[in-house]
């Protein structure tokens, strides 16, 4: 597959800018500031640590001395070409779609963006809409429960679902419960994350503020970060593109904007991947198979032909899929399964533990999952999640053509080509510093501390370059009244690293390479020089929209403050891209 120049620079973006002068003052906010705090791994014993390769680097050998947290100012960034129309459009144009030439042509904007709310009048769509539902994190005392353990989430779908129910007329109290999650909010946004040294999967970026919607608690940013892959535009991928063509698809925002974002896909293939397309109604059909990825004219003609009509049988659908993507399989390349529907899945294999126990086999295969999902009304979140979770994959929404060039075209790479699975985090908190913890958002994907070390239970998927941000509000710890009680069976004594450091936490990950099945441990000791007074910009960015999330679910945690409140702490940053600043433009509106 052919590695689009505007897939690298959206890895990067211009979020490379170094943003500083984010105090806690009203002003707006200029751009250049300290940065985040580059955590260096450590890793078991028999394993090399690796050194940060910079040129800043004055930390020695981490191999010999052991690894150390150190503060690194950001060099000013390279300047980027500008990425592309985030969704959201000023004024109205006209919808005229041809399935003769696959080309949406949007009035005199042929290249603008395409998101439904802007010119269709839409009803509440809160009814037949499904959710699973989301029980907000609460505070864990640390001496009780000294572990948080969750598996990796990159998905990004509340995010332009959230966008889709504003721009169709939302106001906040229409939000549906449960279609919001918090993190998938904050991870929908590029941050300026340090990237992992030559030889590390991870790498973690760490900044401790004081929390902007409780005095009285901290909050810790954790941005991870893995490793981009080399020479991608090398690896022959095998896609497998399952298409729901059962009559709920029909609408204008489902399968013809299916078929104009996978237009746009098919001409980033080349001869070493294979392409099939597995269709989906009453039944499931192959339309073609393993053809290969040159074939533009082919492979855009059958998806030209597609047509809505039938019920939903979804399982049928993946058996065959996942056959053809077995059928085809790449040894070394990327072969996925790309799913496309809006969930309402109504014959045969349509419960959730059902599609949970399909699924979980089929990604014993070695065979990847991306989840893409369309549409309004009778949309079945809880199904594509469950798809997501449980298939090695991840998942979107996509609510607009500018939505399906962003995940279809700009940011394909960090999805297509995985470089880690059964992703886990564990959190271990020094209760010296820490006396309670709650961690904001990842309610789905919390996992016992048992199943951290258990190579049989699942994690998370993380391709190249991606990055994903963490957050927790911690409750600092009153020594003159630590935790002194006699037990019969533990000691509640601390440890004598727990009392000589000056780690606050300590950030251990669990991975496996894409095609092994034993884990890798790499840990990440937080220190207190990533507290800072003076948080930069993306940081304070990402605390913002988290407060956003936390108020669209109702939180008990956020007190007295309202979207205006948020919208004001935003208005007061520099924003250096356009999806932030059409963030700002959408919550205005709630």
């Amino acid at each position: 597959m052919k590695k689009k120049t505007i897939a690298a620079l959206l890895i990067g973006t211009t979020l490379a800018t170094t943003i500083t002068g984010c105090g806690s003052s009203g002003a707006s906010h200029s751009a250049s500031d300290t940065s985040t705090t580059y955590i260096a791994p450590e890793y078991p014993e028999a394993s090399p640590a690796e050194c940060w390769e910079s040129e800043a680097a004055t930390t020695g050998d981490y191999a010999d001395t052991g690894a150390t947290a150190e503060c690194w100012e950001s060099e000013p960034a390279a300047e980027y070409p500008e990425t592309g129309d985030a969704c959201y459009a000023s004024e109205s144009y006209t919808y005229n779609y041809s399935t003769d030439s696959m080309s949406a042509k949007i009035g005199s904007a042929a290249d603008s963006t395409y998101c439904p709310g802007y010119y269709y009048p839409a009803p509440n769509y809160n009814y037949g809409e499904n959710y699973n539902t989301v029980i907000e994190n609460e505070f864990k005392e640390v001496y009780a429960s000294p572990l948080s353990t969750f598996g990796a989430d990159i998905d990004t779908a509340s995010y332009s679902n959230l966008r889709r129910m504003i721009n169709d007329g939302y106001n906040l109290y229409d939000i549906p419960a449960g279609s919001i999650r918090t993190e998938e909010l904050i991870n929908y946004f590029n941050y300026d994350y340090r990237e992992p040294g030559s030889n590390d999967t991870f790498a973690v970026n760490a900044q401790i503020i004081d929390c902007p919607w409780n005095k009285e608690t901290k909050l810790v940013n954790l941005g991870i970060k893995a490793k981009e892959l080399e020479d991608i535009e090398n690896v022959p991928s095998n896609i497998v593109f399952l298409v729901d063509v059962s009559g709920s698809m029909d609408d204008y925002d489902k399968l013809p904007l299916l078929q104009m974002g996978l237009d746009m896909l098919v001409d980033d293939l080349d001869e070493n991947d294979r392409v099939s397309i597995v269709t989906y109604a009453s039944s499931s059909d192959i339309v073609i198979a393993g053809v290969s990825g040159d074939e533009h004219t082919t492979i855009k003609k059958a998806i030209n032909a597609l047509s809505a009509g039938g019920s939903t049988n979804g399982g049928d659908g993946i058996k065959s899929a996942y056959r053809l993507a077995e059928k085809y399989f790449i040894e070394g390349g990327n072969n996925r399964v790309i799913m496309a529907t809006d969930g309402d899945l109504n014959v045969g294999i349509t419960s959730e533990d059902e599609l949970e126990e399909l699924i979980s086999k089929k990604k014993e295969s070695g065979v990847f999952l991306s989840v893409l999902g369309f549409g309004t009304g009778n949309y079945n979140e809880a199904a594509l999640e469950t798809l997501a979770d449980k298939g090695n994959g991840n998942y979107s929404y996509i609510d607009c053509l500018s939505e399906a060039k962003k995940v279809l075209i700009d940011e394909f790479n960090s999805t297509l080509f995985t470089v880690a699975k059964d992703v886990k985090f564990q959190i271990e908190f020094n209760p010296r510093y820490v006396s309670e913890y709650r961690l904001v958002g990842y309610e789905n994907r919390q996992m016992a501390a048992r199943d951290f070390n258990d190579d049989t239970k699942d994690g998370g998927e993380i391709g190249s370059g991606h990055a994903m941000t963490v957050m927790y509000e911690i409750r600092m710890n009153d020594e003159s009244d630590a935790y002194t009680d006699d037990l019969r069976y533990q000691s509640t004594d601390l440890s004598e690293t727990g009392i000589t450091s000056n780690e606050w936490m300590t950030v251990s990950v669990r991975y496996k390479e894409p095609e092994e099945d034993e884990s890798k441990l790499i840990y990440f000791p937080i220190r207190n020089e990533c507290y800072t007074r003076t948080p930069n910009c993306d940081t304070l960015f990402a605390a913002y929209v988290a407060e956003c999330g936390m108020i669209l679910n109702d939180s008990s945690y956020i007190g007295n403050l309202d979207m205006r409140d948020v919208s004001k702490q935003i208005s007061g940053l520099d924003l250096d891209d356009e999806y932030k600043e059409e963030f700002l433009d959408l919550i205005k509106q709630l």
